[in-house]
Order: structure tokens, then C-alpha cells, then sequence
């Protein structure tokens, strides 16, 4: 039961591990962009591994009225995933989500595509044992 639980425990720190240097990855290019557009030069080559300093901010603006929100169905997501990535996955209707559960074990290499898939969805994994799954708000802007 124990060594069970250890390699659970390992392969989700693995997954884990994956989609922390996809951001960390994410964040680079963002920040190559920004110092770009700021200083109007070429992108200069950031530090692997940049130390964030807090900087005080204010309170934004409140808008005068609120955006339009946009639905998507079950059909929208299933749309945004290749069909290799589609067929290992299930797609449940909630009241405000559309919560996709794998149907087997992904990998560690299927577990990030569709993780990267579901943060450009503006969604995210919900870690919860043998009911984890990945949950993406029906309304967007």
C-alpha cells in the first residue's frame, strides 16, 4: 500500500515538475517581450531562473461596465485538443465548469500537453487523489 502511494506520489511531482518549467518557460518569453517593448532593443537573453522582487501597486481602474462574457460548450473544448489527446479524456457538463477527467494513466508527456491546452483555456488541474481532474469555467471574455 505504502510503496503504491509513493509512486503516486512520485509520478504527480513528476507531472508537476513538467508544467512548472512550461511557465517558467511561459514567463521568459514574456518578460524578453516586455523588456523588449520597453527599451524599443532587440530581446536580450533573461536569466534562467529570474528572482522576483514585489513592487507596490494600485488598485486597478474599475471598469464602467462589465465585458461580455462568452460561453463554451463541451464541443468547444473537445475541439482544442488533437484527437490522440481527445480519446484518452472524458468531458463532463457542470453548472459553471466543464471538468475533463482522464480515462487511463496520460504520461508524464500527455499530462503536459493537456495541462498547457487547459491554461491557454484559462482552466487549471484540480488535484484530489482518484477524483483529480482539470476544470475549465464555461464563461470567458
Amino acid at each position: 500500500m505504502s510503496e503504491k502511494r509513493n509512486e503516486e506520489l512520485l509520478r504527480r511531482l513528476d507531472e508537476t515538475l513538467i508544467i512548472l518549467k512550461d511557465v517558467l518557460s511561459d514567463l521568459q518569453e514574456i518578460s524578453k517581450s516586455l523588456r523588449s517593448a520597453a527599451t524599443g532593443a532587440p530581446a536580450m537573453p533573461t536569466p534562467s531562473i529570474p528572482t522576483p522582487q514585489p513592487t507596490p501597486t494600485a488598485a486597478p481602474p474599475k471598469p464602467t461596465s462589465a465585458p461580455a462574457l462568452k460561453t463554451r460548450s463541451i464541443k468547444d473544448i473537445q475541439m482544442m485538443f488533437p484527437p490522440e489527446l481527445e480519446d484518452l479524456l472524458t468531458f463532463n457538463e457542470k453548472e459553471n465548469h466543464i471538468i475533463i477527467k482522464p480515462r487511463q494513466y496520460l504520461g508524464s508527456e500527455n499530462f503536459a500537453k493537456i495541462a498547457s491546452i487547459i491554461r491557454g483555456a484559462g482552466g487549471e488541474y484540480i488535484s484530489a487523489g482518484k477524483d483529480s481532474h482539470f476544470r475549465i469555467p464555461k464563461q470567458f471574455e
